[in-house]
């Protein structure tokens, strides 16, 4: 990976790092790194947008310019980021969506998350002996694929929350699409790195790899079957995508895929629905810190996190102490013993949701905080919780190849969304334009655990448990910040060290994004390769840790509302861009 840029370095080096981990499963490589590109933070006072990638960004900056609100300028943008970023997101992946409506002064969440398709079995993911598959062996083909939800999110929100007319949100991506966009290092880069898998099927192929060779910086790419999916959807809204000739493709090639097949249905399609959700909030300071409950594991593991956090002085102790990095390491895997026992599908298994975020129960939880060593062994709580269920702990893996964007609008209306199609490239599976997603391997490949019933087990209809955390956080009930990251399960660690950066250390957005990634999942603390974070690895191993250095790229932007005024910011590790006005 390319070492850090020299103004980033002066910056990490003032503020040292650290952490991350990993799980027997976590050695699959992520999304790749594809080096640092210096961002500076953005101001603006009428609106502000942040998304993964120029093209995406430019998009909903147009649709906002028009007088377009927040949930128009997020179509635009997804639209193209399924057509320049195709790795991270898509129409054939799914979404989570938190969304402040100025107007009413309420937060509510969207969940457009894949659904396990009818025919599942709890052998989904097991060979004829019961034995897990290998992470690939399941993830390339159909047998991964979900039904897709974005669309149906896309559609959704803009019938209850959409300003200007359906069709011209399309306009942007439709243009690109047909006369070519231009490929980006990392897109070419991440092909390249993916050659192998991306050539299994020759859909896939015949795209990233023309003429038999893949996809180079600067090439202009054209997609006219994108071109045509988007303008069937743009016309007849999202039972284009749903119903007929687009839906009948899609389980035709999941059906049909050699070696792998799936079993998703045209009735998994038709039947799809998005759900309007409650947010999950979570005091911490002065703030409220709210996202997506169940199935997303984000808002509550941040919450836990946070609340844990809450009971430590993290303003005085500021960035260059060791014991910061041990309090947020190990309250970060106490977080995730309890999220890998309890959080799933909440419309499937029961979840002691008010309990993970108990008060009382988080200060006992802190209180195991304050040993001067790294946890020895770090296991589930127990929660207050009426439900008598015993679960068993989960083996699931999330791969970080997703994406994050952040919009406000110039009536203060405040989106943060997560968007995924699971790992690089989904399924590998391409339809009409688009990549399929894998998110079934987001379920727990084994149904039990030592006899107890794994929550996040996949079973007909229900939505894989996730750790996309798209937030916003308020102060006397009014948005003051949003953001969100991809990552896999790695998310959670990215935006707890920018709210802690930020909110408790005073750092710029940008330079708390900027700060070399930390995170401890279950139990290493991995440091980020190349930054200054790496420094930290004697001292940690002195408090008992396991220290592993790689590239940790986060895709962290965000948007902060202070006294009428808009401060954006976009991670420096992927292609990130803000445009305001």
């Amino acid at each position: 990976m390319k070492r850090i840029s020299l103004a980033l370095a002066l910056t990490c080096a003032l503020l040292s790092v650290s952490a991350y981990s990993e799980q027997a499963t976590d050695l699959i490589a992520p999304e790749g790194a594809t080096g640092f590109q210096r961002n500076a933070q953005v101001t603006g006072k009428e609106w502000m947008i942040a998304t993964a990638n120029p093209y995406a960004s430019d998009a909903g900056a147009a649709i906002l310019a028009k007088g377009g609100n927040a949930i128009d300028a997020m179509i635009a943008a997804q639209l193209v980021l399924g057509l320049t970023e195709p790795q991270s997101s898509g129409l054939g992946g799914g979404a989570f969506l938190v969304y402040w409506d100025s107007k009413e002064a309420a937060l509510t969440t969207f969940d457009g998350r894949e659904t396990a398709p009818a025919e599942v079995t709890p052998q989904l993911f097991q060979d004829d002996k019961g034995t897990p598959l290998s992470f690939y062996d399941a993830v390339v083909g159909g047998r991964s694929v979900g039904t897709p939800g974005t669309v149906k999110l896309m559609w959704h929100t803009h019938q209850r929350l959409g300003k200007l007319p359906w069709k011209d949100l399309f306009e942007p991506a439709i243009a690109l699409a047909r006369d070519g966009f231009t490929v980006s290092p990392r897109l070419a880069q991440l092909v390249q790195q993916d050659s192998e898998r991306l050539q299994r099927w020759p859909a896939t192929k015949a795209y990233f790899f023309p003429n038999g060779q893949p996809l180079k910086a600067g090439d202009t790419l054209k997609n006219p079957a994108y071109t045509d999916t988007l303008q069937q959807i743009a016309e007849r809204g999202a039972s284009a995508f749903y119903h007929g000739d687009i839906a009948k493709d899609i389980v035709k090639t999941v059906r049909s895929a050699e070696g792998n097949p799936g079993v998703l249905n045209t009735m998994d399609l038709a039947t799809y629905q998005v759900k309007e959700r409650p947010a999950v909030c979570a005091p911490y300071r002065q703030y409220e810190v709210c996202g997506m409950g169940p199935p997303s594991s984000g808002a509550l593991t941040l919450g836990q996190i946070l609340g844990m956090l809450s009971h430590f002085p993290m303003k005085e102790l500021g960035p260059q102490k060791a014991l910061s990095w041990h309090l947020i390491g190990d309250a970060s895997r106490l977080a995730f013993a309890d999220r890998g026992r309890y959080m799933a599908d909440s419309d499937y298994v029961p979840m002691p949701t008010a309990g993970l975020l108990d008060k009382d129960y988080l200060s006992q939880r802190a209180g195991l905080l304050k040993s001067s060593q790294a946890l020895q062994e770090v296991s589930a709580g127990l929660p207050p919780w009426s439900h008598a269920v015993n679960y068993g702990q989960d083996n699931a893996l999330e791969l970080p190849s997703t994406s994050h964007l952040v919009i406000v609008d110039k009536d203060r209306n405040v989106l943060s969304m997560t968007t995924t199609i699971e790992n690089g490239f989904g399924s590998r599976l391409m339809v009409r334009g688009f990549l399929l997603n894998n998110e079934l391997t987001d379920f727990s490949f084994s149904t039990h655990d030592n006899g107890m019933p794994i929550a996040n087990r996949v079973e007909p209809g229900k939505r894989p448990r996730s750790s996309m955390a798209p937030t916003i956080v308020l102060k006397d009930d009014q948005p003051v910040l949003a953001i969100g990251s991809p990552g896999g399960s790695q998310i959670i660690g990215y935006v707890a060290k920018t709210l802690i950066a930020h909110l408790d250390w005073g750092l710029s957005l940008q330079q708390a994004i900027d700060l070399p990634n930390m995170n401890n999942r279950f139990g290493p603390f991995e440091l980020e390769q190349g930054t200054s974070a790496e420094h930290w690895a004697p001292e940690l191993e002195k408090l008992g840790f396991e220290v592993q250095i790689k590239p940790l790229n986060s895709g962290v932007q965000a948007i902060g509302l202070f006294r009428g005024q808009l401060n954006g910011a976009a991670d420096p590790r992927r292609e990130g861009k803000v445009v305001a006005r």
